[in-house]
């Protein structure tokens, strides 16, 4: 291949991949599967490897994360993230701009823009190379989470253009597009983990986590909006925001330039109703005053500046009548209650029902039949209730309590110690779990079974084709059954079956993944893949050994020893075994680097700041030792890095095993004994 042709294809894998992360994160409408995204990534790999000269610092290759952050650096703002003054009313923007003209006089020009709601981010960029990235934090000190913010798809990690200083600053706000929120939160749910309350939040909470591999699996987005330099070769923020974009930058296209407040005022409307066709949340218009010379004049109060302010939208709410509260069970048996209202017209929709959550909530606001509500659609995405409208109560109306039976199946109904849910044990017998649990099954993360979907799971299930996992397998044997099906042709059929025979090539993580057992999402079934290498180890493993594991606390450990207890699941991991299902790793031959750790024992705990403990196991293999899942009288070696549970440092120190450091750990591997 020619080098005009490697650049050729290059170019138009990233253009193509960039365009699938869209319609995945974005717009949560996958155009393609994922494994032939990965191979499309894998096939961009090799060419940037072999020409390096081509390779794009923001190509989809470069996305993917994997340092781990161990604590969060205090960095000190050069320039402070100021806070803006804020309004919710039209008559405190004409008095800002009064002051405005009573100090510079009649000549200036506004800068109106939309107010995202998400978490602020200063970026610093040297010689067009991200150099960091750090949070607001308290407006003169944040958390530097550069590793994370690298991983966001939008966020160029070079730049080049046209009178670009060597050093600058520029700010932003990090966000989750609402589609994706949803999509993300209902894989959530599905995990039997609590959803986060809106898409700012989730940003918030990624941004912060340890690991930025999991960082770069969500789909965070971010927006630039303020330029900072001691160089500022700009006159105006107008025309710094459209040289910015000129480098690479990704700013809002909604903003506008505005002659007088008049200009302002009508912007402010004209969002008002358009915000609610947007993909992402915003919660008010920032309008600044667009000449630099014209900023420095007017100054700063102790708080924020006086150039600038902030026009918040009141969140939309309406009355409506509360008719009846229904209650959704979902695969893992958590029992959520739903609010069914009189339709009302909220924010550009209908809405038709309003969450609870559980039943705390419906205890906080103390509902009763036929109460008049005050529906929100504000910050969340599905429409809450903020309260109910007393002086409009029915004179004998009953308080709703939360059921204590099953809605499905009628099983009592139970609740753990320190959680809000409650839960239906009878997960073979109730029919949405048993249906979830197979939807989840082939869904796409999991087994990713082509040619059967959600709506014929349960269509499956209705006629007594389906009740467990493994039945999926034995459809084979049924087909004179499966032609009598309406909509259900012979092609049809085919295809089904094809994709049910492909999926035994799945990989065990995600054979694991699609059992479904409560906690266990796709990460931590890797992760336990990983450590134990097959399921019979896993079925066997103690709480101590599970909770040795990568990742692995208490609260997993304990699901997974509570889902083998019982044996209706060990007969179905039997009968999966029988049908050709992976349920263990494909161990790869290790070549060993040396043989200076044969003998010896290794248990690797906590949280390191160079290393993963993925990393280190591979290290201590490599060179010969053997990695222990627990700590017992034959262990030699404990590598203890931060964070490491009490209960293994206190039996290692009974046991007087040796603890050592990562650092101790290279010097071990580097043949050094150990001072």
């Amino acid at each position: 291949m020619s080098l005009f042709d490697a650049k050729d294809q290059i170019d138009a894998l990233v253009r193509e991949l960039k365009q699938h992360n869209y319609n995945y994160y974005v717009l949560a409408m996958p155009s393609i599967s994922d494994y032939d995204f990965d191979q499309k990534l894998k096939e961009l790999e090799v060419l940037e490897k072999a020409n390096p000269q081509f390779l794009n610092p923001d190509s989809p290759t470069q996305k993917v994360g994997g340092e781990i952050t161990k604590n969060f650096k205090t960095i000190v703002h050069k320039w402070p993230m100021m806070s803006l003054g804020n309004t919710y009313n039209e008559q405190d923007l004409i008095d800002f701009d009064q002051r405005i003209r009573k100090a510079i006089g009649d000549d200036f020009e506004y800068v109106c823009e939309l107010k995202f709601d998400g978490l602020s981010m200063s970026l610093t960029y040297q010689d067009g190379k991200l150099l960091r990235a750090v949070t607001r934090g308290d407006g003169t000190k944040g958390d530097e989470v550069t590793a994370n913010v690298k991983t966001i798809r939008t966020i160029p990690l070079q730049v080049s253009g046209k009178s670009m200083p060597d050093d600058f600053d520029i700010r932003g706000e990090v966000f989750m597009h609402k589609a994706a929120f949803e999509k993300l939160n209902e894989e959530r749910l599905e995990n039997g983990e609590v959803a986060y309350a809106n898409p700012r939040n989730f940003a918030s909470g990624t941004v912060k986590m340890q690991d930025s591999a999991e960082v770069a699996k969500r789909p965070l987005d971010c927006f630039l909006y303020f330029f900072y330099s001691d160089k500022n070769p700009f006159k105006t923020h107008w025309e710094s925001l459209q040289a910015v974009k000129s480098w690479g930058f990704k700013i809002s296209e909604e903003s506008r330039l505005c002659n007088n407040i008049q200009d302002v005022l009508t912007f402010i409307a004209e969002w008002d109703e358009k915000r609610f066709k947007l993909s992402y949340d915003i919660d008010g218009i920032v309008l600044k005053v667009n000449s630099y010379a014209q900023q420095q004049e007017l100054g700063f109060t102790a708080k924020s500046p006086r150039w600038a302010i902030s026009y918040k939208y009141k969140a939309q709410e309406v009355e409506t009548i509360l008719e009846k509260v229904t209650y959704q069970v979902g695969r893992t048996g958590a029992v959520t209650p739903v609010a069914n209202l009189k339709p009302v017209l909220l924010a550009g929709t209908t809405v038709k029902r309003a969450t609870l959550h559980n039943a705390n909530e419906m205890e906080r606001l103390d509902l009763h039949e036929n109460d008049t509500v005050l529906v929100e659609k504000g910050g969340e995405i599905i429409p809450k209730i903020i309260r109910v409208n007393l002086e409009k109560r029915l004179l004998n109306a009953e308080k709703i309590e939360f059921l204590n039976k099953c809605p499905e199946c009628g099983f009592i109904l139970i609740r753990q110690d320190n959680e809000a849910v409650h839960y239906c044990p009878n997960d073979e017998e109730c029919p949405p779990q048993i249906i979830g649990r197979m939807q989840h099954f082939i869904s796409r993360k999991a087994m990713n079974i082509e040619g059967i979907g959600a709506e014929t799971v349960d269509a499956f299930f209705q006629k007594g084709l389906l009740r467990h996992i493994s039945d999926i397998y034995q459809l084979k044997n049924k087909i004179e059954e499966l032609k009598e099906l309406d909509r259900f042709g012979e092609k049809s059929i085919l295809n089904m079956l094809d994709g049910i025979e492909k999926s035994k090539n799945m990989p065990f993580e995600r054979v694991l993944f699609g059992l479904g057992i409560r906690y266990v999402g796709a990460t931590v079934a890797k992760k336990l893949a990983q450590h134990f290498k097959n399921i019979d180890n896993i079925i066997k493993a103690s709480f101590e050994e599970l909770i040795a594991a990568d990742e692995i606390g208490e609260r997993i450990a304990q699901s997974v020893i509570d889902y083998f207890m019982q044996q209706v699941h060990e007969n179905e991991i039997m009968n999966l075994k029988q049908d050709g299902l992976n349920f263990k790793i494909e161990e790869k031959e290790i070549i060993l680097a040396s043989e200076n750790l044969s003998g010896k024992t290794f248990l690797i705990s906590g949280v390191f700041e160079n290393y993963s403990r993925d990393e280190l196991k591979e290290m201590i293999e490599a060179n010969g030792g053997k990695i222990l899942s627990s700590i017992s009288a034959k262990l030699n070696f404990l590598v203890a890095g931060d964070n490491m549970g009490p209960a293994k440092l206190e039996k290692a120190q009974k046991l007087k095993i040796d603890m050592i450091s990562d650092v101790v750990l290279l010097e071990l591997i580097a043949g050094k004994q150990p001072q």
